[in-house]
């Protein structure tokens, strides 16, 4: 099976589970993309990181989500959102993708 980098698809999750939340109106939908993301990421964060490592960037990445809400009152929506993906693209690869 081939290695899927994880920050990209994080980044993508988070900023797209915005984005199909806010023009559809509907945030079931953009959690959908969120979960999706999470499993997709969690799976490679076990493979290469391990249980420890895949909590850390689980946590990294449901907390930067949580994080955003509050964050985009004092900076704006799409500020935020870009923070939380690249809080989490970051942690992504440094705990999971830059490893052999």
């Amino acid at each position: 099976m081939a290695r899927i980098p994880t920050a990209p698809v994080v980044a993508a999750s988070l900023i797209g589970g915005y984005l199909v939340a806010r023009e559809s109106g509907r945030r079931p939908l953009g959690g959908a993309v969120l979960a999706v993301g999470g499993v997709v990421a969690g799976r490679e964060w076990l493979r290469h990181a391990g249980p420890v490592g895949t909590a850390v960037l689980g946590t990294v990445y449901l907390g930067s989500f949580g994080a955003s809400h509050p964050l985009a009152k004092k900076i704006g929506a799409w500020p935020a959102v870009v923070s939380a993906a690249g809080a989490s693209a970051g942690a992504a690869w440094v705990l999971s993708d830059r490893r052999p």
